[in-house]
């Protein structure tokens, strides 16, 4: 019987993970949280939809006869990584996180980092009143409360309520491009820019564009991977961590 491999997915890495395992020994799902209307696919198997929570998920590797587990969701993603956690530890099934490395601050960079949403939204009416929010739309309505603001919003799918009064809404996805996102900028009068660390190149021209524009950027700080759990900084490093286990490409 082929080991049954999960790779807990949504993000670049866990697409480009899905396509180099394809050919391997293992026999691959990519679970995705089916958060977005129209997601892309990774290559092979595809499950869409929540387990239920940690016993949920336990349950589910038991019966599929899981060998290994790869947290590849988005770094925001504090749920889901601590019920693999927990899973994975009721189990005993390995568990690695893949998570690409958070953006680092350079010389003109006026950074605001914060600690959560909700601090953002208290920090922004001192630094601007126009505000380009690339939060994701379930991070919307953290801002909701914010009078006499303006924001422009971008997301892959349209926020549901609550959101601020005055809000526009830019349907777009990643990679953006630097003279995209100057253009935007100065398009929409932008004088201050709040993102969630992310790290990636698919949206980080936005940070270049705001340094080049002097515009000050208010930064929500990453939550750290669950205790215990090893954490990989690239697909080839989470190669290396499979490969012990036999369940990458021959």
């Amino acid at each position: 019987m082929r080991a049954h491999l999960l790779v807990l997915g949504g993000t670049t890495e866990a697409r480009a993970l899905a396509a180099a395992l394809a050919d391997g020994p293992a026999r691959v799902t990519s679970s995705l949280a089916g958060r977005v209307a129209a997601p892309r696919l990774p290559v092979g198997d595809v499950r869409i939809g929540g387990f239920g929570g940690p016993d949920g998920l336990a349950a589910w590797l038991r019966a599929e006869r899981v060998a290994a587990v790869v947290d590849a969701t988005h770094p925001f993603a504090a749920v889901m990584s601590r019920n693999a956690a927990a899973a994975a530890a009721t189990t005993g099934v390995p568990l690695l996180a893949l998570r690409r490395p958070g953006w680092a601050r350079v010389a003109g960079d006026r950074w605001h980092p914060v600690e959560s949403l909700e601090a953002a939204a208290a920090l922004l009416p001192g630094l601007g009143r126009r505000v380009f929010l690339t939060t994701g739309r379930q991070g919307i309505g953290a801002f909701a409360h914010l009078d006499g603001l303006h924001f422009l919003a971008r997301s892959v799918d349209p926020p549901e309520p609550p959101v601020p009064a005055a809000l526009d809404v830019l349907l777009d996805r990643g990679p953006f491009t630097l003279d995209g996102e100057r253009a935007l900028l100065r398009e929409h009068l932008i004088d201050v820019v709040v993102t969630k660390d992310s790290g990636g190149a698919a949206t980080a021209p936005k940070l270049t564009a705001a340094r080049e524009l002097g515009l000050p950027v208010v930064v929500v700080e990453r939550p750290a991977p669950p205790a215990g759990v090893p954490v990989a900084e690239s697909v080839p490093a989470a190669l290396g961590w499979l490969a012990a286990r036999g369940l990458t490409p021959r």
